[in-house]
C-alpha cells in the first residue's frame, strides 16, 4: 500500500514514470551553452543538445540540473559448480518540477529516488523482483560523486577506489533475496552515440548523456530462499541522464547488452513506433577487445524476432528470442532468454532479463551472456512521462 501511495504522489508531483532516457545529470551548474526546458515559462531543467567532456568520479555522481537519471547494474553470475544466477539493481533519480523553495524542513526534497532489484535463479526457474521509493531527504536516498555513492535506504552502490572503477553493490529484500557484490571495470568507460550524446528522437534536446562500463569482473555472495552462494561472473553498468521524452509516435524500446566470449561487447537499442517501424536514431555500439568503439546506426543492424512469450500475469506478449546480424562487424548472433518469465510487474510493467548468446564473430564460433530490456508491450510508455 505504501509503495503505491508514494508512486501516486510521484506521478502527481511531476509525472515521474520510469525515466526513459532522461536519466543521469551533471553536478556542474547548467551553463549558458545548455538548452533549458521551461515549465510554465520558468527555466527548470537543462537539455542535452551537444557533446561535452566527462570527468570522473564527478560524472559518476548526480546531475541535478537534468530532470532524470539512472545508475543501472545487471550481471550474469555462477557458482563454482556452475549454478547460474542473474541480477538487476537499478537506481533512478527524478527531479520534481516546479522545485519547492528552500525551507528548513528535514523531510523537504525536490528529488525522488526509486530502485528496482531482481534476482533470476536459472536452475530454480524463478525470477523475483521488488521496488522501493524514497526521497532525497534526511539521508533516506541520494547520490554523491566523491566518493561515488548512490543509495536508497539499505540498498547502495559505493566506490572502492578514487575513480569509481571498482564498486560494491548491496541489496536485500524478503521478496527477492540479497546480493553483496564487488565489481571491477575491465575496460575503459564507453561514451555511446556522439561522444556520449545519445539521441532518442529527431527533436533537438530529446537525447541523453549515456556512459557504460560494458564488462565488469564480479564476485561476491547471492542469497535466494535463505540459501547463500559464492558467485563470480561479469556485470554491465549504464549511467544515463537527460531531460527528454519519447518521440510522439514512439511506444517503447528494445535494448540489448551482450558480452561475447571473444572479448567484444554489443549494445543495441531500437525505439518502436506505433506503426511498427523504429525511430531513425536507433542504433548501438560495438566495443572491441582493446576498448575501441564502433558506433552503429539503425541500418547497420538486422534484428529479427524468433519467438514470443505471453505473460500469464499481465497479458503482455513479448519477443522471446532474436537473431542479430551486424554485417559490417561480421557478427551473426542468436539471443535467447535463460528463462521466459523475467517480467518486472512494478510501478510499470516491463521485461528485463538475462539471456544467452551463440553464433559467429569474425567467422569463428562465439558465445556469451547479457541482458535484454523490453518496454511498451503491456502499455505504451508515452503515458509514463
Amino acid at each position: 500500500m505504501r509503495r503505491w501511495l508514494i508512486a501516486a504522489v510521484f506521478l502527481a508531483a511531476g509525472g515521474i514514470g520510469f525515466w526513459w532516457y532522461t536519466r543521469p545529470a551533471s553536478l556542474q551548474p547548467a551553463s549558458t551553452s545548455l538548452a533549458v526546458l521551461e515549465i510554465d515559462g520558468t527555466p527548470e531543467f537543462a537539455r542535452v543538445t551537444q557533446p561535452r567532456p566527462f570527468t570522473f568520479p564527478a560524472d559518476h555522481g548526480p546531475h541535478p540540473e537534468y530532470q532524470t537519471e539512472w545508475w543501472y547494474y545487471t550481471g550474469n553470475l555462477q557458482t563454482q559448480t556452475g549454478r547460474r544466477f542473474a541480477y538487476q539493481l537499478t537506481f533512478f533519480r527524478r527531479a520534481l518540477p516546479p522545485r519547492p523553495p528552500e525551507r528548513p524542513v528535514a523531510m523537504a526534497a525536490d528529488q525522488i529516488y526509486f530502485a528496482h532489484f531482481a534476482i533470476t535463479d536459472v536452475e530454480g526457474r524463478s525470477h523475483r523482483f521488488v521496488e522501493r521509493f524514497s526521497r532525497d531527504a534526511a539521508g533516506l536516498a541520494g547520490a554523491q560523486p566523491e566518493p561515488f555513492r548512490v543509495w536508497l535506504e539499505q540498498w547502495s552502490v559505493e566506490a572502492l577506489d578514487d575513480r569509481g572503477d571498482r564498486v560494491r553493490l548491496i541489496a536485500e529484500s524478503a521478496e527477492v533475496g540479497s546480493v553483496v557484490l564487488e565489481l571491477t571495470a575491465m575496460k575503459p568507460i564507453v561514451a555511446h552515440g556522439d561522444d556520449g550524446l545519445s539521441p532518442k528522437s529527431e527533436e533537438v534536446g530529446n537525447a541523453s548523456y549515456y556512459l557504460s562500463f560494458t564488462r565488469m569482473r564480479t564476485n561476491g555472495e547471492i542469497q535466494v530462499n535463505g540459501e547463500s552462494f559464492r558467485v563470480e561472473g561479469e556485470s554491465w553498468f549504464d549511467h544515463e541522464w537527460s531531460t527528454s521524452a519519447l518521440g510522439p509516435e514512439a511506444v517503447g524500446w528494445d535494448w540489448f547488452s551482450l558480452q561475447l566470449s571473444d572479448g567484444r561487447e554489443l549494445m543495441i537499442f531500437q525505439i518502436r513506433r506505433r506503426d511498427g517501424t523504429v525511430e531513425s536514431v536507433s542504433g548501438g555500439t560495438l566495443v572491441e577487445p582493446d576498448g575501441r568503439l564502433v558506433p552503429l546506426r539503425a541500418d547497420d543492424i538486422d534484428l529479427r524476432v524468433l519467438d514470443t512469450w505471453s505473460s500469464p500475469e499481465s497479458g503482455a506478449v513479448y519477443p522471446s528470442g532474436w537473431r542479430i546480424e551486424v554485417p559490417s562487424a561480421d557478427l551473426s548472433l542468436t539471443v535467447e532468454p535463460l528463462i521466459s518469465d523475467q517480467e518486472m510487474r512494478l510501478f510499470f510493467t516491463y521485461w528485463e532479463g538475462a539471456v544467452q548468446v551463440t553464433g559467429e564473430s569474425d567467422g569463428a564460433p562465439v558465445a556469451g551472456f547479457g541482458f535484454v530490456e523490453l518496454t511498451g508491450y503491456k502499455d505504451s510508455m508515452q503515458g509514463v512521462f
